[in-house]
């Protein structure tokens, strides 16, 4: 029988909060890595921007919350339902749904809800979106304020808690929830992810965020100092999400971001190399359907959509997945499973998360079902 699952809202917020205490020793640290602080005549810069926020997280999450949702780089799936007599499969697959969210979204919003209900009814299964957080307001800031691995774990145990998932499932990411399936896939992958269906993902990392002017918005100010010179430092990474997965092109070969780049260990860029259990982990994955925009304005560049990104030391020259370093190394099995016949490529012809559930269906009856 269909349905769709999404967990439950806790009465209280789960997520671990900054003692008042901490607040400035983390403006020391903050600007003991360099992260810029407000110039003459500003009323505020990055680090004050990022204390801000931390401060609201602790204080206000209901307001960190809603500056996360409307911020430019927020990517909220909300697309009407398809037609009852639109693509519906002709055949049931044995396996459920598993949907990841992006920045600023989160399982409970209603997009979400209903994208995830209507996916499990048009094949005839189980369809779950899994939250990292337990209620709207962690879900929503876990996409900012939670590291890219610990979202990764949490969503593993989820998983691992459903008994509905325990034969293995499909997955379907939207932006940044690409990230964390991807993350799932190499770290985990137990119950296997059959089809992982990888909408207008960050899978490949992001070079910038070229449509977030940081004069206008704080939640883009604070991404702009953390996402900048001071990316690579382990107080960074372990505060952002979207800073564990920048991918500075001019930055690769520096010891920062082979130290402590989340990504650089999921590409094997890092000082420690290839990861063969990752390598194994991502083999056990029949099908990746990567969908690139081709107007894509939040994915920079959209080539990473297909596993692509810019050559190294450009920002101009962008190189098609089988020209990258990761896949020349084959460091995490992508040229493996490209040569098994395991990755397929769609396009979408508008901007980032811009497709309808008819499109949804349509790969999902092709790649999927069929």
């Amino acid at each position: 029988r269909a349905h769709s699952s999404t967990r439950n809202p806790q009465p209280h917020s789960p997520f671990p909060l900054p003692s008042t205490a901490m607040i400035p020793l983390l403006l020391v640290s903050i600007a003991s890595v360099g992260l810029p602080v407000a110039a003459a005549g500003d009323a505020e810069g990055p680090a004050e921007a990022l204390i801000q926020l931390l401060r609201l997280k602790e204080e206000a999450p209901e307001e960190l919350a809603k500056l996360i949702r409307e911020s430019p780089v927020a990517q909220i799936v909300d697309i009407p339902s398809a037609d009852e007599t639109v693509g519906v499969a002709s055949e049931v697959s044995q396996l459920p749904f598993v949907f990841a969210h992006g920045m600023g979204d989160s399982c409970f919003n209603p997009g979400m809800k209903r994208i995830t209900k209507d996916s499990g009814k048009h094949v005839g299964v189980y369809s779950t979106c899994i939250p990292t957080g337990n209620n709207i307001l962690a879900d929503t800031i876990h996409g900012f304020f939670m590291t890219m691995d610990k979202n990764v774990d949490i969503f593993a145990e989820k998983v691992r808690a459903d008994p509905q998932l325990k034969n293995g499932f499909n997955a379907v990411g939207f932006s940044q929830g690409n990230s964390i399936i991807r993350g799932y896939i190499q770290k985990y992958n137990d119950p296997p992810v059959n089809v992982a269906l990888h909408v207008h993902g960050t899978v490949s990392g992001v070079a910038g965020f070229p449509n977030c002017n940081p004069s206008s918005n704080i939640i883009c100010k604070a991404l702009a100092g953390a996402c900048g010179d001071m990316a690579y430092n382990p107080l960074v990474q372990g505060l952002l999400f979207q800073a564990d997965y920048f991918r500075d092109p001019h930055k690769l070969g520096s010891a920062g971001y082979k130290t402590y780049s989340e990504l650089a260990k999921w590409n094997g860029e890092s000082s420690a190399g290839a990861n063969e259990t990752m390598k194994e982990n991502f083999g056990k994955t029949k099908k990746f359907v990567m969908v690139k925009a081709l107007k894509d304005t939040m994915v920079f560049p959209n080539e990473g959509e297909w596993w692509g990104h810019f050559a190294d030391n450009s920002d101009k020259d962008i190189l098609p997945m089988n020209q990258t370093s990761w896949y020349k190394s084959d460091n995490f099995g992508l040229r493996t499973a490209d040569e098994a016949g395991k990755i397929f490529f769609e396009t979408t012809e508008g901007n980032h998360l811009q497709f309808t559930e008819a499109q949804l269906f349509g790969w999902i009856d092709k790649y999927i079902v069929g």
